[in-house]
């Protein structure tokens, strides 16, 4: 009995205690990896081309986590995993700051981004591990919103707090390299601060507990059949699908954003400064982003994600039209360019909640740990190859021919939206529930 006491106790006492702060964590280096280091690159003097192809190969770790996600479901606890991954990530951190003044530090830099983003991917494994421990499917269904929400407050601190404290040690005179390597270090500190916090505050849940496996297997053997389960579904292919397209637009246009935002207006951009893109792109278009996924998850407790697929799915795809707008006009009014950023961002959070939710609801099983790690991996690799090439689609075309492309491939989204099978009652909160 001691057990199940224990794990209901933990459910309903400490969820707003750790999945915020987790969240937190799991966000800042995934903005550093995939959106921070584009900035970054681009100040440093990078080509879109080189850009879209050196950022892209960050995800790779993303990509291959589920071939070492049944370790962390195997071997120790999530809460160990996740605290040392966060030391990890914030000593990777400190060394991004270390390499930039280096005469090569394409190189250096990109070997630290590449085991900060390692660590992270290891530590996404154990926190989405321990989130579905945590909360029951209604819950699960409740809480996305607030895991979005505090993972987007993260990310406003890396592309808005980081990238502006840039920009402005910039524009008070310091060299682009050694302003960065400030930021960076300030980060670090930031980042190192939550792994101490987690170490004395995260419960310890009855079930974190290694994921049960037939010792008198080969180890390699019991790997296998762990990993080939999630593959066994009828439905793999359409799941396969939805991982891989219903994001193919949006994977090219967050490479070249803030490429098209920092752009002189003679090559086609909007010519804001390093400051400037932090507070617009990295701050209120990261709020509206937040919004999004709120409403989002409330709208899918409220009535279930099979209501809200398609809605989801418009209002994600439709907004991608504003930077063709903006690409043909050039606004030179700031407000002007805020709303329209802030629009698409909150659309695209918005929509990305149906994906989150399908996620989870395709990883329901014994190995969830596992299975949701192979969700991610799939995802991390349809975001990759459509990235590596977008800096050199978007050389080809033009920044005004691009963002037209990038609204024709938003087609995909909606073909594999149409192919998922959902329960009308997943992730709905039921009428015994709301009134008990």
């Amino acid at each position: 009995m001691t057990g199940p006491k224990k794990e209901i106790k933990y459910v309903e006492r400490n969820p707003w205690l750790w999945v915020p702060s987790i969240y937190l964590a799991e966000g800042v280096p995934y903005a550093m990896a995939m959106t921070v280091s584009v900035i970054l690159y681009k100040n440093m003097g990078l080509t879109n081309t080189q850009i879209g192809l050196y950022t892209s190969w960050l995800s790779l770790p993303w990509v291959i986590k589920p071939f070492w996600s049944p370790f962390v479901d195997l071997f120790r606890t999530k809460r160990f995993w996740i605290i040392a991954m966060q030391l990890a990530i914030g000593g990777s951190l400190a060394c991004v700051a270390l390499t930039l003044p280096a005469t090569d530090f394409v190189r250096y830099s990109l070997a630290m981004f590449w085991i900060m983003a390692f660590s992270s991917a290891t530590h996404d494994i154990a926190a989405d591990g321990y989130y579905m421990l945590g909360l029951d499917t209604p819950q699960q269904a409740a809480f996305v919103g607030v895991r979005v929400t505090f993972y987007r407050v993260a990310t406003i601190a890396a592309k808005g707090g980081l990238v502006i404290m840039a920009g402005v040690l910039e524009n008070y005179g310091y060299p682009v390299a050694r302003a960065w390597s400030l930021a960076f270090i300030g980060v670090a500190a930031v980042f190192l601060a939550l792994c101490i916090y987690h170490f004395f505050v995260l419960p310890r849940p009855a079930a974190d507990i290694s994921a049960p496996w037939d010792k008198s297997k080969n180890f390699l053997a019991e790997y296998f059949r762990i990993m080939t389960i999630f593959f066994r579904r009828k439905d793999i292919l359409i799941v396969i699908s939805f991982f891989l397209f219903y994001r193919f637009a949006e994977a090219q246009l967050v490479k070249m954003v803030a490429p098209f935002l920092l752009d002189s207006r003679v090559k086609g951009g909007l010519g804001l400064n390093t400051a400037e893109l932090g507070i617009i792109y990295g701050t209120v278009g990261v709020v509206a982003l937040m919004l999004g996924g709120l409403l989002g998850g409330y709208v899918v407790y409220k009535k279930g994600l099979k209501f809200w697929l398609w809605p989801m799915v418009l209002i994600m795809h439709a907004p991608d039209l504003i930077f063709v707008y903006l690409s043909h006009v050039l606004p030179e009014s700031r407000v002007l360019i805020v709303a329209a950023v802030a629009v698409e961002q909150f659309g695209y959070g918005f929509g990305f909640t149906a994906y989150t939710m399908y996620m989870i609801m395709v990883s329901q099983g014994e190995y969830k740990t596992v299975f949701y790690a192979i969700g991610t991996g799939i995802m991390a690799l349809g975001l990759m190859l459509p990235g590596m090439a977008s800096g050199w689609i978007q050389e080809m075309l033009g920044y005004k021919n691009f963002f037209i492309w990038i609204t024709i491939t938003t087609i995909p989204g909606f073909i594999v939206a149409s192919m998922v099978k959902i329960d009308p009652d997943y992730g709905k909160k039921h009428e015994k529930e709301a009134r008990g």
